[in-house]
């Protein structure tokens, strides 16, 4: 576990954080020592313990933060009375965005998950149940009054999650399509995945 530093402890402690992520989505975290992180970082390679007293404590929080802050996000912007197309619409353009913007740390969760030890394991499967029950109640609400013809609505939630967090290993600025472009597709495909009746009306970003 993280221990409580100071201001300048805390600014430290930070910078380890973004030196693990970096290291580890380029290395592995099997490949990564201690000592690699801190000389990443300029700092003392006996300091680093004073924040992280291992280096499963180190990959625990970035999964962890990562996950809290992803649920966080999604609840800031998320907008209950939607009919579930459109709730769909928003979630599916929030995943994107989101994870696009953080794809190491997607990387990490996803590659990395095996790393953890079994209570840690358990308590971050916990933050991704937590998540994937957004969508899957979204699309439950959708089939119970028709909007969605879905035949499973647990594994279609994880096709759906799995298609979207895709994007994170082959999205290129400078490519074919911009960003809004993909997006809209992407938006089309989801509807066509759900089975969803009629056209889509919302064009809300999140």
């Amino acid at each position: 576990m993280a221990r409580r530093v100071g201001s300048n402890g805390a600014e430290t402690a930070e910078k380890l954080r973004n030196a693990a992520l970096e290291l580890f989505a380029r290395s592995g975290y099997a490949a990564v020592s201690m000592r690699a992180i801190a000389a990443e970082t300029g700092v003392q390679a006996g300091a680093i313990y004073n924040h992280f007293p291992t280096k499963q404590d180190l990959l625990n929080e970035l999964l962890r933060v990562h996950m809290e802050t992803l649920l966080t996000s999604w609840e800031e912007v998320s907008e209950p009375g939607l009919a579930p197309p459109q709730a769909l619409e928003q979630f599916v353009r929030f995943h994107i965005r989101y994870h696009l913007d953080r794809s190491r740390e997607v990387f990490i969760s996803y590659m990395e998950l095996r790393s953890l030890e079994d209570e840690n394991f358990s308590a971050i499967e916990r933050l991704r149940r937590d998540y994937e029950k957004v969508p899957r109640a979204i699309l439950e609400r959708g089939a119970a009054d028709g909007s969605f013809d879905i035949i499973d609505p647990q594994l279609t939630t994880m096709a759906m999650i799995a298609m979207l967090t895709g994007m994170t290993t082959w999205y290129r600025e400078n490519g074919r399509l911009s960003l809004d472009e993909i997006e809209a597709v992407y938006v089309r495909l989801v509807a066509r995945l759900v089975g969803q009746k009629g056209k889509l009306k919302c064009s809300r970003r999140a």
